[in-house]
Formats: structure tokens, sequence, C-alpha cells
């Protein structure tokens, strides 16, 4: 009976280990329309005034930061949902559904400017993210939920990654092809935006409906079975050291990689010279970083985490330095990205453990099991790097000439510094400062860990034995 049961717990963790990594394909492409293209299309497609994107890289700002803060409450929510298909996947479900209609309706021309415009596309973009909030928190927050097994989780994480990047290079790699042939397909640029939009938000919804269906939580139990409450809020995240340390070092790291990534489609066409390349440059980095997704679990085997972490920062900063001065050179450009992207790849992965372990140390420390507040912080972070991202690059391509610019030549040497010192240096600055967080203050090794699991095994079988010695 015994071997029965193994067997099928064995076969149900091949399948996490797939369809939940399966689920992150389309809201992946979902993301990076929104998170790469929707400044894009604001500046270039609708061609809005220097004066309204002005006022938009203020909004998008102040829209995420708000907005992140908000995170831990939905976080809180979930873990007090009780339902006939657990905690996460009904706000996994609506939560794509609903963040689906309005990805749509960012990039449906509202016939609208000035004032009327920036309103219009606030209360959207407002909605837009709690409702993915809602998808991402709840999807994120399964992964601890998945396995305690700090290697299984790094599997089922290594593949969720591998997935994630599957979708986000499939649209950076096609983006410029298939809006070309979009817009001569409808005859119009806008509409052509419309379009693709609405084919990633299907994509989205069928990825996400089979991991929902096949994905199933293992039974772990939790310490105290009271709904958490405000009170629980604030200690989880305010007495989780750990977690806030994990929170900064990720923050600092996301808002150097957002920035970076969301310069590139500019950098091609106003900097390099040749908006085509940036395809092939992005079908290079995809290759790149999911390679290294794959082969982590390998690496994983033999270093440590820490040691992981160090060798990754290494290989971003080589990538940096030798990007820097490239310009017209693709085989640079190139060796630059590859290095970049491994390392980010790595850096990704790892962080996404860290926080992940951070459950367990919440567990361990304070008695309680908050999957969702803890991996809310995920996403609060993913935000604030992109309203900082925001920030920086539409500001930017403002003040830099990019925005007016119709070729590289209408650039000036200052404005092209200025682009690259913001694209390049400053991400560079932001990812060692985060790497110098997690070196000086987190300290959840992988001895730690284990022993913290053992703690948390003694308790569940000591309360377990109380409850029988009652009944």
């Amino acid at each position: 009976m015994k071997n029965q049961l193994s067997a099928r717990s064995e076969k149900q963790n091949r399948k996490n280990m797939i369809f939940f990594g399966i689920g992150t394909i389309g809201r992946d492409m979902v993301y990076t329309m929104i998170s790469t293209y929707l400044i894009y299309y604001l500046t270039n497609v609708l061609s809005l005034s220097d004066k309204t994107m002005v006022a938009l890289a203020i909004v998008f700002m102040i829209m995420r930061v708000f907005d992140a803060v908000n995170d831990p409450f939905m976080g809180m929510i979930v873990d007090n949902t009780t339902s006939v298909f657990g905690k996460f996947k009904p706000w996994i479900a609506s939560g794509a559904l609903v963040s689906g209609i309005f990805t749509v309706l960012l990039f449906v021309d509202l016939g609208l400017d000035g004032t009327g415009f920036i309103l219009a596309f606030a209360v959207i973009y407002l909605l837009w993210e709690v409702a993915f909030t809602a998808n991402d928190i709840a999807y994120w927050s399964m992964l601890p939920a998945l396995s305690r097994d700090q290697k299984e989780r790094e599997k089922i994480g290594s593949i969720a990654r591998i997935c994630a990047n599957v979708g986000m290079f499939a649209l950076i790699v096609g983006f410029v092809p298939i809006t070309d042939k979009l817009t001569q397909l409808v005859g119009n640029e806008q509409k052509a935006y419309t379009l693709l939009a609405g084919i990633l938000v299907v994509f989205m919804l069928v990825f996400q409906l089979i991991m929902l269906i096949f994905v199933k939580e293992e039974k772990i139990q939790v310490e105290l079975d009271e709904p958490t409450s405000l009170r629980d809020l604030y200690q989880t995240i305010v007495k989780n050291d750990q977690l806030l340390w994990t929170t900064v070092a990720m923050a600092l790291f996301m808002i150097g990689y957002v920035t970076t990534t969301s310069f590139g489609l500019y950098y091609f066409e106003f900097i390099f010279g040749d908006k085509d390349m940036y395809s092939v440059f992005a079908a290079v980095l995809g290759v790149s970083q999911i390679s290294a997704l794959a082969v982590f679990p390998l690496f994983s085997k033999r270093f440590t985490r820490k040691q992981l972490y160090l060798a990754a920062t290494i290989l971003v900063v080589a990538g940096y330095l030798i990007f820097y001065p490239a310009t017209t050179s693709m085989l640079q450009i190139g060796i630059a990205g590859v290095l970049l992207f491994i390392g980010q790849a790595f850096i990704q992965l790892i962080m996404l453990m860290f926080i992940s372990d951070c459950v367990e140390y919440g567990q361990y420390k304070l008695g309680r099991r908050n999957d969702s507040v803890t991996l809310s912080l995920q996403p609060l972070i993913n935000k604030i790097g992109g309203a900082v991202s925001s920030g920086i690059v539409g500001l930017t391509v403002v003040y830099s000439g990019v925005k007016n610019a119709k070729s590289p030549a209408d650039i000036t040497p200052q404005g092209a510094a200025l682009f690259k010192t913001a694209m390049l240096i400053v991400p560079l600055i932001l990812i060692v400062a985060g790497f110098l967080v997690y070196a000086w203050k987190y300290r959840i090794d992988e001895e730690t860990y284990k022993m913290m699991v053992e703690t948390i095994e003694k308790r569940e079988a000591m309360k377990e034995k109380k409850e029988d010695d009652t009944v």
C-alpha cells in the first residue's frame, strides 16, 4: 500500500513539475507585453506629447508603488481563502480572466488626449495591476505548497522559470516581425498592437487552465489554523528579518534588470541603428537564459547558493562592462548579452528559492505558515522594479531626445551618453548593491533550512499527538 501511495506521489510530483511550469508561458507573454512594450506603444505608436509622457511616467511610478504596497493584503486574502478548489486556484483563475480583459483595453485607442487620456489610462492600468496581482501572488505562493524539499523546489522552480522565459523570449524575438505582419494585415499599427494583446491573452488563459487542471498541492499542516489577521500580516513581514533583507536585495536587482531590458527596443533602433537586430539579439539571449535555467539543478548539486549567486553577479558585471563601450559591434553586444542573461537567469531562480525558504523561516520563527503573504513580496518587488524602471525609461527617452528622434542621427552625443548611463551604468550599480545586501544579511543556508524543517516537523508531530490524546 505504501509503495502504491509513493508511486502516486512521485507521479503527481512529475505532473507538478511539468504543468506548474506550463502555466507560466502565456502569463509571462502578457506580462512582457505590458512591462516591455506598453511604454513603447505610448511613445512611438500613439505618439503622445512630451508633456503627456512625462505625466504618464510619474503616474506609472505612483500607481505601481501604490499597488505594490497592497500586495501583502492580497496575500492575506489568499491565505485566508477556503474553497473546494483550495486557496490558490480560485484567485489564479479569476485574476487571469480579469487581467486579460484589461490587457486588451490598455492597447485600445480610446480616442482621448491630454488629461482625459491620462485619467482613463490610469484607471485601466490600476485595474489591470490589481487583477494580475491576484493571479501572480496566488500562482507563485503555490510553489512552497508543492514541496517542502529544497531540491524538489529547485526543480519545479527551474522548470517554471524556463517556461516563463520561453513565453517571454518567444514574444521578444517575434515582436518586431509579428507586429509588422499584423500591421500589414489590419492596415494600422495601433490596431496591430490591440490584436496582438488579444492573442496573448488567449494563450495565457489556455495555459493557465491546463495548470489548474493538473497541478495539486502537497498536504502541509499549518501550525495555527486561525485566519491571518492584520496584526499577523504585519508580524509575518516585519518580524521575518530574512524576508525583509531578501526583499531589499531582490528589489535592487529587479530595478536594475527591468531597466536594462525595457530600453532594449529603443537601443537597437536609436543607438545601434538597426531595429531588426533586436529580434536576433533576443533570440541569442533567450537560448542562453533558458539553457542556464536548464543546467541550474546540476550546478546546485555541486555548489552552494551563495557561491552560485556570487558567480552569477560576476557574469552580470562582466556583461555590463563589455556592453557599455559597444556601439556598432553586434558580436561584442552579443557576448555581453549572453553573460548578462546567464547571470540574470541564475539570480532570478536563486532569489525565488530564497523567498520560498522564507515561508519555512517564518513558520519556524513565528509559529505560522503564511505562503501567500510571504510570496506576495515577490510581485511587490517586481512592481517596485517596474515602477522605478518605467520612470527611468520614460524620463530618459524624453530628455535624451530618443522620443522625438527618427533615426540615430537625431541623437546627440550627450543624449546617447545619458541613454547608455541609464540603461547600463545605473542598473550595474543596483545589481551589485543587491548582492552586497544578500551577502551581508541573508542567513538561511542549506544546513539552517534543514534544521528549520526538522524543528517544524517535530512541532507538527507533537501537535498531532496532543490532538490524538485529546480525542
